[in-house]
C-alpha cells in the first residue's frame, strides 16, 4: 500500500481482523460488531453510516439487512474479502484520512474516487452518445494509467471508474491495473457486451474489480437506444457474473423516452432479480454538437425519478444512487475534484464526465497540480452552486455557472474533433433549467417538511 504510516498500518490490521471475525459467523456477529463500533468511534465520516446500518440490521426483514446478508450468500469469499477490505480500510480508514490533510495543506478539492478513460473507442453506438469509432479512437497507455492510480494513492484515492468510450475494448489493460493495484476497487460503467466466461475468470483471479452494467429499461427501450440484440448480450453477461458469485450492479441513463420503465417497480424487480447489488442512475446530458437535446427528461419525469428512488431505498435490496437528485445527501455537486473527477483518453482532466472543458492533462500535469489549477479552483470557490441541493449540477441546473467558470479561466473544450463553445452547451440546458427549478424548490420544502416532522 502506498505511503502507509505506522499508525495507519496498525489500525489497517485491527479492521482486517475485524471484518475476518465477522465473516465466520455473519448472522450473528454483525450487529454486534457494529454496537460495538459505535461505542468506542468518535470519526464524524463514519459514525452516521453506522448508527444506518445498525438501525437497518436490527431487523432481518428490513430491505438493507436482506441486501447486506446477500454479500455473504451471493458473492464469492474472496471478492466479497477483497472488496469489504479495500473499501472499509483503504478508501475508508487510510484514504479518508490522507485526503483531508492534503485538502487542509494545499486548500484545494481532493477527490474520493477518480473516474478515467482508458480508451474512447466503443464497440457499439448509442443515440447521443459521444464514443468515438475505432479508427478515430484516443487510447490512454498502460503506463499512464497505472501513473494515474500511482498519484492518486497518494492523495488517499483507493477507488477507480473506467468509462469511455467502452473500457472493457481494453479488458486485458484494465485487469492488469487490477492485478498491479490489489488495494484498491476498481469499477467500470460497461455496456456488458463484452464480459465473457473468461473475463468473469479473471475477475473472480484479481477479486478487485467491479461492472456496473449499462441498461436502458427492458429489450425494447435498451435495443432501441443501444442496437439489436444488445439487451440480450447484457442478461447474458449477468448471467454468467451470477453465476460465478461475482459482484456487479448497473448503470441506467433515464431520458424523456425511458423513464417511466427504468423508474418502475418491475424494473427494479428485474434487476435485482438478474443479481445486481447497486444501481447508478444518470439523467441525459445533452454534452456535444451531435447531442439530442430532445433526450432530456422533463420536470415531470425527474420528480418521477426523485420520489421513486426514494421510495425504492425503504423497500428493496439494492443500494441505488441518482447522481442529480440526491444532491440533498452529498451537499450539491461532486465534480471538480469535490469527491471525483473525470480524466478523458487524452488525458484531459476535466471536472465531471459531463464537462468536457479543461485546463490540464495528465501528461503535463500531476494530480495536485490539477487540482489547483484555475478551472478546478472555480469549483472549489463556488460550490454548492445552488442552496436547493435538488440543483446540484453548474450545467443542468445551472448552465449559467459552467459558463462564468469556463470563461474566467479560459479552459477549452476537450472534443478534438467538434469542439463546443460553453455558451453553445448551456443554452441547451436552459430550459430544463428553468422548468426544473420550480418543482426542485417545490420539493425541497416538502422533503424538509417531512424530515423535520419526522425528527
Amino acid at each position: 500500500m502506498s505511503g502507509v504510516s505506522l499508525v495507519e498500518a496498525l489500525k489497517a490490521f485491527g479492521v482486517r481482523r475485524f471484518l475476518r471475525y465477522i465473516d465466520a459467523d455473519p448472522e450473528k456477529r454483525v450487529l454486534k460488531a457494529v454496537n460495538w463500533l459505535l461505542r468506542f468511534s468518535k470519526d464524524n465520516h463514519v459514525a452516521p453510516q453506522l448508527q444506518a446500518v445498525r438501525n437497518a440490521l436490527q431487523d432481518p426483514e428490513n430491505n438493507w439487512c436482506k441486501l447486506g446478508m446477500s454479500f455473504w450468500t451471493d458473492i464469492d469469499d474472496g471478492v466479497r474479502h477483497r472488496v469489504l477490505e479495500n473499501f472499509v480500510v483503504n478508501a475508508g480508514i487510510i484514504g479518508l484520512k490522507r485526503q483531508d490533510k492534503i485538502r487542509e495543506e494545499h486548500g484545494c478539492n481532493v477527490p474520493w474516487a477518480i473516474l478515467m478513460d482508458p480508451t474512447s473507442a466503443c464497440n457499439l453506438h448509442c443515440e447521443g452518445c459521444w464514443a468515438a469509432d475505432y479508427g478515430s479512437a484516443l487510447n490512454m497507455s498502460f503506463d499512464t494509467l497505472n501513473h494515474i492510480v500511482e498519484q492518486g494513492k497518494e492523495l488517499g484515492v483507493y477507488f477507480y471508474i473506467f468509462s469511455g468510450g467502452e473500457p472493457l475494448v481494453r479488458k486485458d489493460d484494465v485487469i492488469r491495473l487490477c492485478e498491479t493495484h490489489g488495494d484498491c476497487v476498481f469499477m467500470a460503467f460497461t455496456n456488458g457486451t463484452l464480459i465473457d466466461e473468461g473475463f468473469a475468470d479473471e475477475m473472480l483471479r484479481v477479486q478487485n474489480f467491479v461492472p456496473a452494467i449499462s441498461v436502458e429499461g427492458f429489450e425494447e427501450s435498451t435495443d432501441s437506444r443501444r442496437g439489436r440484440g444488445t439487451y440480450q448480450a447484457v442478461m447474458r453477461a449477468m448471467d454468467v457474473l451470477r453465476s460465478k458469485k461475482l459482484l456487479f450492479g448497473v448503470s441506467c441513463c433515464y431520458t424523456s423516452e425511458n423513464t417511466y420503465t427504468v423508474g418502475s417497480e418491475e424494473f427494479f424487480d428485474h434487476i435485482i432479480d438478474a443479481g445486481a447489488k447497486f444501481a447508478w442512475f444518470f439523467t441525459y446530458m445533452p454534452v456535444g454538437v451531435n447531442a439530442s437535446p430532445e433526450l432530456i427528461a422533463s420536470a415531470d419525469q425527474r420528480e418521477f425519478m426523485c420520489r421513486q428512488i426514494r421510495r425504492f431505498r425503504q423497500t428493496k435490496p439494492i443500494f441505488t444512487l441518482d447522481f442529480w437528485n440526491d444532491g440533498e445527501y452529498s451537499g450539491g455537486c461532486i465534480a471538480g475534484g469535490r469527491k471525483y473527477l473525470h480524466i478523458n483518453a487524452n488525458g484531459d482532466i476535466e471536472p465531471c464526465a459531463f464537462i468536457h472543458y479543461s485546463d490540464s492533462n495528465i501528461c503535463e500535469k500531476t494530480l495536485l497540480e490539477a487540482l489547483k489549477s484555475p478551472l478546478f479552483m472555480e469549483y472549489r470557490t463556488n460550490q454548492p452552486f445552488n442552496c436547493n441541493h435538488l440543483r446540484p449540477c453548474p450545467l443542468l441546473d445551472n448552465p449559467e455557472k459552467l459558463a462564468e467558470m469556463v470563461e474566467r479561466t479560459g479552459a477549452r473544450s476537450t472534443d478534438l474533433a467538434n469542439p463546443e463553445d460553453v455558451r453553445d452547451l448551456a443554452s441547451k440546458c436552459v430550459g430544463a433549467a428553468e422548468a426544473w427549478a420550480i418543482r426542485a424548490e417545490a420539493l425541497w420544502e416538502e422533503f424538509h417538511r417531512d424530515n423535520a416532522a419526522g425528527s
